[in-house]
């Protein structure tokens, strides 16, 4: 992660931090590489808003937030980040307002802009982690192909109407077995044929799926930036909401 001239924890801070301080897979030092860190969440949308008001809550020190889009007032039933007020202003205005309002500590970095082929690789190599919250095929693969190639950890996310998947992304390491870790064209070689698959605004979507999926990745996240746990990486996480069900589907190279 990155370093920081200024990574000690305020009595402020170690006060709103303390929950996490005192669990020992975190403590002081887990919470001070949090402060450190920098993670570029791509849409501060469904999945978005619940990935950038944990992190800001849990202290990561820089969140850049990726997104050209204004608040719609349909966006209000899941984007949590926003509200109604917000409704005709750009969503990266919202969401510094939100997480300012929310955690004075972290700096909330706006990128309003669409993610491109001309962009895409700056914006990620100025980040530790990354947050897939698109909503589009051809933008997945293009963040999937470039943290590759830049080797940023990926935390991507998808869901729709009733069900949610997510992983995590380092196919620039090898696993314990010395073999490369599986990319996201490992898991899904291409995309669907255009048009085959529904958007939110077609097919709908029950706004507490994108609650429960991002905050899975943003717990993915705390475990990247601390270094606890197992991330999800070679695992996809499925979450059927109508049946309460979830099943992890373990994955591999082709390589």
């Amino acid at each position: 992660m990155s370093e920081s001239s200024n990574a000690t924890l305020s009595p402020q801070e170690l006060e709103r931090y303390a929950r996490h301080i005192v669990l020992p897979e975190i403590g002081g030092a887990g919470q001070q590489k949090m402060k450190r860190a920098r993670v570029l969440v791509l849409g501060a949308g469904g999945l978005g808003a619940p990935v950038i008001m944990y992190l800001a809550a849990a202290g990561l020190g820089t969140i850049g937030v990726v997104d050209d889009d204004v608040v719609s007032l349909s966006n209000l039933q899941r984007q949590v980040l926003h509200d109604t007020a917000a409704v005709g202003e750009k969503k990266v205005e919202s969401a510094a307002r939100a997480v300012a309002r929310l955690n004075p500590h972290v700096s909330l970095i706006a990128h309003d802009l669409r993610l491109g082929d001309v962009n895409v690789a700056d914006l990620v190599r100025g980040y530790d982690v990354v947050v897939d919250g698109s909503d589009n095929f051809h933008t997945r693969y293009l963040l999937a192909d470039t943290c590759a190639a830049e080797k940023r950890p990926l935390v991507t996310s998808a869901v729709g109407r009733f069900d949610g998947s997510l992983t995590v992304l380092k196919p620039y390491e090898k696993d314990e077995t010395g073999r490369q870790r599986p990319s996201y064209r490992d898991l899904f070689p291409e995309p669907p044929p255009a048009g085959t698959v529904p958007s939110c605004a077609e097919a709908g979507i029950v706004g507490a799926l994108t609650g429960v999926m991002g905050s899975l990745q943003a717990m993915e996240v705390i475990k990247l930036v601390t270094g606890i746990g197992e991330p999800l990486i070679g695992r996809l996480l499925l979450y059927d909401a109508l049946a309460a069900r979830f099943e992890t589907i373990s994955y591999s190279s082709a390589q």
